[in-house]
């Protein structure tokens, strides 16, 4: 089957910015944490010399010698099976990994990958319109990962991840309605651009919450040990959930109909709130020591005053 020209040009533009990062990712200095794990020292200083001034250079330099010792000794005793064997780092998994699935379940790529069709069964059977309105769905998931940078440091993880939530559950009630009404037969222009209206609202409560927050927060809750153990298990949980939710919306749509569709989505997403206030605490403000902290005492119960100090101070935060 021959590709239509218009096509091409499109899958090629998607190219650019593949290029355009792997280009930059050669400019790009290793970590320094991770040149010291190496014993590459050197060159490990000559990255941070271009970042730090000389007095704080030393300090870290004295700090990263420090802990490159500890994280040799750590190492030893790192497993894929301690992920569940112990029960602070089980717990700082489930809500880590939790984050990252339920980011995937309350629809986001759903939305993202699908909005010309949902734009279409609202009602708007251009081509054109149905393209335009998903550009604007897009760029609003953009505009919203940005203000998300900016909030997550002055909200804080957790209220961030919650008030998202929030939206995000009227929004999905709202396409709901929307697509009910419409099912039952009304012609009325008005629940179309109603379903318009939820899917950006959908977006705009989504994009600056539980767009960064699971990844930062996934970023944060693990001991240094078992970052990179935690982290990539968490992101193949992202992956696999988002896997799920590509390839069943359709099918489910078409079984259960739009509205339905919606409606178990945000019922996911009062589940997704309802794991956020009982598994994550809230890490702002807080050093990975003190984080640590927090999981043993949710693990094996408060062990004196500084660690319930440190819970109330994230919390706070």
């Amino acid at each position: 089957m021959q590709v239509p020209g218009t096509w091409r040009w499109m899958l090629g533009v998607s190219g650019v910015p593949a290029v355009i990062q792997f280009s930059l990712m050669l400019c790009l200095p290793e970590s320094p944490r991770w040149l010291f794990m190496k014993d590459d020292k050197e060159t490990a200083i000559a990255v941070m010399s271009k970042i730090y001034n000389l007095s704080r250079l030393e300090d870290e330099i004295d700090y990263l010698t420090s802990q490159a010792e500890e994280e040799h000794h750590k190492k030893k005793d790192v497993s894929y099976w301690n992920v569940f064997k112990v029960k602070e780092i089980r717990l700082a998994f489930l809500a880590g990994a939790g984050l990252q699935a339920f980011q995937q379940f309350t629809g986001i790529n759903t939305v993202m990958y699908y909005s010309p069709t949902i734009v279409q069964m609202a009602g708007f059977q251009s081509n054109q319109l149905a393209l335009l309105l998903s550009l604007i769905v897009a760029a609003m998931n953009a505009a919203g990962t940005v203000l998300g940078i900016y909030l997550i440091d002055h909200f804080g993880r957790r209220k961030l991840a919650l008030s998202s939530l929030s939206g995000v559950i009227v929004s999905l009630l709202i396409l709901s309605a929307a697509f009910f009404v419409q099912s039952s037969g009304s012609t009325s222009v008005f629940y179309g651009w109603l379903a318009v209206i939820g899917l950006a609202l959908y977006i705009g409560f989504f994009a600056p919450g539980m767009g960064p927050v699971p990844w930062t927060v996934n970023s944060e809750i693990y001991p240094e040990a078992y970052r990179g153990i935690c982290g990539g298990m968490s992101a193949t949980v992202n992956w696999i959930s988002n896997l799920i939710v590509a390839q069943t919306f359709l099918s489910v749509v078409e079984s259960v109909g739009t509205g339905a569709t919606f409606l178990i989505i945000a019922v996911v997403a009062v589940i997704a709130f309802v794991f956020v206030i009982l598994f994550l605490p809230e890490t702002k403000g807080l050093t990975f020591e003190e984080v640590e902290r927090i999981w043993k005492e949710r693990a094996w119960g408060s062990s004196g005053s500084n660690t319930q100090s440190l819970l109330e101070q994230g919390d706070e935060s």
